[in-house]
């Protein structure tokens, strides 16, 4: 079942207001690659823990036998981005993926199933593991399982 809700205004940042902005004028069919890489992305839809309002989140397309991965690399910030809360506290979520959209549920992963994930996540955004590198935090990773 989609999330319901008001949508939070988007982010502040120029790119990533323009990349939901394209997404949603296009159904989906633009706005699915990060613009300087060419790489794709998803939009994840998230309710924010305190707010409650929902927020649309470009992260890099990190997909497995059709499970996805959200990376809270904010890239290589000291601190997380504030979504990796909204999930902590309510991981039910949607991901867009180009005009496909889906019901999943986020759980937070460690130890061998983290260390498997996160070579496909460098796999996918080779950049990553210069962010873990730049910070003294464990990047947080999520997988987003489909809801049955």
């Amino acid at each position: 079942m989609p999330l319901e809700g008001r949508f939070a205004p988007p982010d502040p940042a120029d790119w990533v207001r323009e990349q939901i902005e394209r997404w949603e004028r296009s159904g989906g069919t633009e706005g699915t690659t990060l613009s300087d890489s060419g790489l794709p992305v998803v939009i994840v839809v998230n309710r924010g823990a305190r707010s409650g309002e929902l927020h649309r989140t470009p992260l890099m397309r990190v997909e497995h036998d059709g499970t996805y991965l959200a990376v809270g690399s904010k890239g290589g910030a000291p601190k997380n981005p504030a979504w990796v809360a909204n999930l902590r506290a309510n991981p039910q979520v949607e991901v867009w993926d180009g005009p496909e959209r889906s019901d999943r549920v986020a759980r937070e992963i460690s130890g061998e199933e983290r260390s498997l994930w996160w070579t496909r996540a460098v796999a996918a955004f080779p950049p990553y593991a210069e962010y873990q590198e730049r910070t003294e935090r464990l990047i947080p990773v999520f997988v987003l399982e489909r809801l049955d």
